[in-house]
């Protein structure tokens, strides 16, 4: 899965900000429900992932199952500041087994390849990450 720059929070009352959160991206969005296709993809990945955890639990113990949530959950967390380089969440990946995984996201559509890309500004980008700042952290990456 790619992995971006920061995430603008949406204010609850506010009004909805088409061109920062996009057309579908609202509370009636939130509510709707997934497209059969990809409900089908997320239930059988979850089947996949559920019979792992439940085999490793049984050969390992469930110790193993804890120290890989904890790694997960700290891996996930990991973000380099912003700038030129993009946060590749490399050891999370690792983890998870989505180094294997090779989506049309990681191939179409790249910031980098349009004529309108901006390079980030690494210092308003660490204002807005510890809240000094409004904005997105990239007028790139939304």
């Amino acid at each position: 899965m790619a992995s971006g720059g920061g995430v603008t929070k949406k204010e609850i009352g506010g009004n909805h900000d088409v061109l920062r959160f996009g057309v579908n991206d609202s509370v009636k969005g939130d509510l709707a429900p997934l497209h059969p296709v990809q409900a089908s993809v997320h239930k059988e990945a979850k089947f996949w992932a559920d019979k792992k955890r439940f085999g490793a639990d049984a050969i390992y113990g469930s110790a193993f199952n804890i120290r890989k949530d904890l790694d997960a959950q700290i891996l996930s967390k990991f973000q380099r500041p912003p700038g030129a380089l993009p946060s590749s969440m490399l050891g999370y990946e690792a983890l998870t087994g989505s180094l294997d995984d090779f989506g049309f996201e990681d191939y179409l559509n790249l910031p980098q390849d349009s004529d309108s890309f901006r390079a980030p500004d690494m210092h308003h980008g660490m204002e807005v990450r510890l809240g000094l700042s409004k904005g997105p952290i990239c007028p790139s990456f939304n």
